[in-house]
């Protein structure tokens, strides 16, 4: 499995989780010329919670969600804004959200949902 395989991979796992909390996915792998939004929700409460998913094939460089550094935070804030632009949402009620997928030869997927990162 490559690089792409496994983030494809991660994604999905993460996507089917947040189906499974009664989520709504609103978007995937939203481009525009700044980066990409890995998944774009709605949780229950009606929050619109912006996903960055991180996935790892073993745990040498450390746990997934170590991955989401400030500089990807403030990257997310801003391909946050352009989205809800784009889709013409007009919203105070929004959240970053990291999911990180630890994929390991032999055992099941492990996935941890971070809510409110990068505050």
């Amino acid at each position: 499995m490559d690089r792409r395989e496994t983030g494809q991979l991660g994604e999905d796992l993460a996507a089917e989780h947040l189906c499974s909390l009664g989520w709504q996915i609103l978007d995937r792998n939203w481009r525009c010329p700044t980066g990409e939004l890995d998944i774009v929700a709605r949780d229950p409460a009606g929050v619109v919670v912006f996903c960055e998913v991180k996935c790892r094939r073993g745990g040498g460089f450390g746990p997934p969600l170590e991955a989401i550094t400030v500089a990807k935070m403030r990257k997310l804030r801003s391909l946050a804004i352009c989205w809800l632009r784009a889709q013409e949402i007009f919203t105070r009620q929004i959240r970053f959200d990291g999911i990180g997928v630890l994929l390991a030869d032999g055992i099941a997927p492990r996935l941890t949902h971070k809510e409110g990162i990068g505050l």
